[in-house]
């Protein structure tokens, strides 16, 4: 098992979009499998490489209550989102000490490359949609706090500081 080190916030990687995944080798099963256990030890319901300095296209989510079903994707993008929006609280371990309430649609299909180098597509629903469109925020430069008012923002991150 394999705990990485999330990188704090303003870490200039998190506002970088991650490289493509060409192929998977042993170096991508490598990083999902530390994704998967620091995703795990947190814990949460999903990890971005670039949250643990890997500047890949890779993202894992588990959604479920036993937390014993992760999805794996490589270059993961958003084919159709829902209208009907949902409501979550939101939180990063690169952000330590807060979280926001962020509404985005509340399913999603997408499209990745799977464990198998296959392009898959999936319908992702509730928690798991939330999870995997904030991964994918992720690894395009993006965190969950862009979806917020300058305002809210700026006192989140400021309280952030705070609880460091």
């Amino acid at each position: 098992m394999t705990v990485r080190k999330c990188i704090p916030w303003p870490d200039k990687r998190l506002r970088t979009a991650a490289e493509p995944v060409a192929e998977i080798t042993d170096h991508v099963r490598q990083v999902w499998d530390d994704l998967i256990d620091t995703m795990y030890a947190m814990p949460g319901v999903g990890m971005g490489a670039n949250q643990i300095g890997e500047m890949l296209r890779l993202i894992v989510v588990d959604a479920t209550e036993e937390g014993n079903q992760p999805v794996r994707m490589a270059n993961p993008e958003i084919l159709h989102a829902s209208v009907q929006p949902r409501e979550h609280d939101e939180a990063s371990p690169n952000l330590v000490g807060v979280s926001a309430k962020i509404s985005r649609p509340r399913a999603v299909t997408v499209r990745f490359m799977n464990e198998q180098g296959e392009m898959e597509e999936r319908d992702f629903v509730g928690l798991w949609a939330t999870s995997v469109q904030h991964q994918i925020d992720h690894i395009n430069g993006k965190m969950y706090f862009d979806h917020l008012s300058k305002t809210k923002r700026d006192m989140l991150i400021r309280k952030s500081r705070k609880a460091r």
